[in-house]
């Protein structure tokens, strides 16, 4: 039987590690959105001019192929929808897979713009013809919460400074407050930055937001009375406003409609909320369900160093694009 035991321990371990080594490619990338960006410019009445940007993973038109309009017809990369406008439907196939979101600059004969997002749930967008968003608040506010549930379940670093909350605090009253101050926090920062009142760099927040995952880590491995196991909803709101201002980098190259805008930042926010609540559930039922086996609930102390060392890489990355 201990044989046994040693045996699937061992096994257990090196799936972890398996795991935990495919993971440090993606890892390194953690909270970048791939966002594929086209330009749309009006050169006459009716008749638009339109190229991708340059993408780091080849040639954007080989991953993604635009939808115009009805009333339009693309010739090459001239775009002719005549009296009415780019009037209509617009969407991209292919959004979601090598691109997770396709960001359309919209730029009008009058000098107006506007800027338009494209996700997988969210395939397509209305055009009116101008820059005006004659987009109702429904449609905002649905557009804006998938896009905030998208973002914190793609967002791995905060995902994992959320899991390391669950193991500093456990499944107690506690987490309540935790969970809580953490939510309250990012909720300030992140709607002072995107109302532009409070600006910073991303790369010291990116590296920021690595060290907390670090610290909580650290922190879950031992059972010293220390100020993060006195307070962790303290230690959770200070490092939640940090997590924030990632959030609201996220928020800024999506683009928020001025026509809508406390409808989209608070949709968005109340997504991230919706996808970080249904994060600890499904730790929950995970946690329920495995409890019952004591070699898989031994592993708890492999996970953290596996968090931990995934956050060490993250940091040491994010240091040495400060320093470049």
């Amino acid at each position: 039987m201990k044989r046994m035991t040693r045996f699937i321990q061992g096994m257990l371990r090196r799936a972890l590690l398996m795991l935990m080594m495919s993971a440090l490619v993606p890892a390194a990338m953690a909270h970048e959105m791939s966002i594929a960006e086209m330009q749309v410019r009006e050169v006459a009445p009716g008749d638009f001019l339109w190229q991708w940007g340059s993408g780091e993973k080849g040639q954007i038109s080989d991953d993604l192929t635009p939808v115009w309009p009805d009333s339009c017809t693309a010739e090459g990369s001239m775009l002719r929808c005549g009296a009415q406008g780019l009037r209509g439907k617009l969407s991209v196939d292919g959004v979601g897979q090598r691109y997770s979101a396709a960001m359309i600059k919209v730029f009008w004969l009058d000098g107006q713009s506007k800027v338009y997002t494209l996700t997988a749930s969210q395939p397509n967008v209305q055009l009116y013809g101008s820059a005006d968003d004659q987009r109702g608040w429904g449609e905002v506010a649905y557009a804006y919460f998938v896009l905030g549930v998208e973002h914190i379940l793609t967002g791995f670093d905060h995902l994992l400074f959320v899991i390391g909350l669950l193991f500093l605090v456990g499944f107690r009253r506690q987490l309540i407050g935790t969970i809580t101050a953490f939510t309250l926090a990012h909720s300030i920062t992140l709607a002072l930055s995107a109302l532009g009142w409070l600006t910073l760099r991303p790369p010291p927040v990116e590296a920021c937001i690595a060290l907390s995952i670090m610290l909580v880590a650290a922190e879950s491995l031992h059972s010293r009375e220390t100020l993060s196991r006195r307070w962790p909803a303290l230690v959770a709101f200070l490092f939640g406003l940090v997590h924030g201002l990632g959030f609201a980098g996220a928020l800024k190259e999506i683009g928020l409609p001025q026509a809508h805008l406390f409808v989209a930042l608070l949709t968005f926010n109340l997504g991230v909320e919706a996808g970080q609540l249904a994060v600890v559930l499904a730790a929950f039922l995970v946690v329920k369900a495995l409890s019952r086996f004591p070699v898989v609930m031994r592993m708890r102390t492999l996970c953290l160093y596996g968090i931990g060392s995934m956050a060490a890489y993250w940091t040491a990355g994010r240091v040495l694009a400060l320093a470049s």
